[in-house]
């Protein structure tokens, strides 16, 4: 969609502080997501080429539908079927997860990408460590 290193880097800063503080809520350590598992997989997936969900989220990006997507990449992109699953996870244990909420409503209720990264970056300022820290 034209952003960059900027907006590519507040994404994953945040996407790793959603991803502890669910993980911390489930009962794991946060610090576990600042390994390989973790921020490892996070950068690697927002910024390989080689990606499925990075290059699946792309299409979306420059106006695909889901269907036109899916066709293209004619891969599994694991995060559209699981984003689902997350954001269900997220709400029974009461923990806020926008990027996830966001990548479901344009995956699965139809929000065009393009409207979704303003809102998130857009969204106000406020802690985003984890609970314990």
């Amino acid at each position: 969609m034209g952003f960059g290193d900027n907006t590519r880097a507040s994404l994953i800063t945040r996407g790793l502080a959603e991803t502890a503080r669910l993980g911390e809520a489930l009962g794991a350590d946060p610090m576990t997501f600042a390994g390989l598992a973790g921020l490892g997989d996070l950068v690697a997936t927002c910024s390989s080429p080689l990606s499925r969900n990075r290059t699946f989220g792309e299409r979306l990006g420059r106006g695909e539908s889901l269907e036109q997507a899916r066709a293209a990449v004619r891969t599994t992109a694991e995060g559209v079927q699981s984003c689902r699953s997350v954001l269900e996870l997220a709400r029974r244990v009461g923990v806020d997860v926008p990027i996830t909420e966001g990548v479901v409503r344009v995956c699965h209720d139809g929000l065009a990408a393009t409207r979704l990264v303003p809102a998130l970056m857009g969204r106000g300022l406020k802690d985003e460590r984890p609970v314990t820290a």
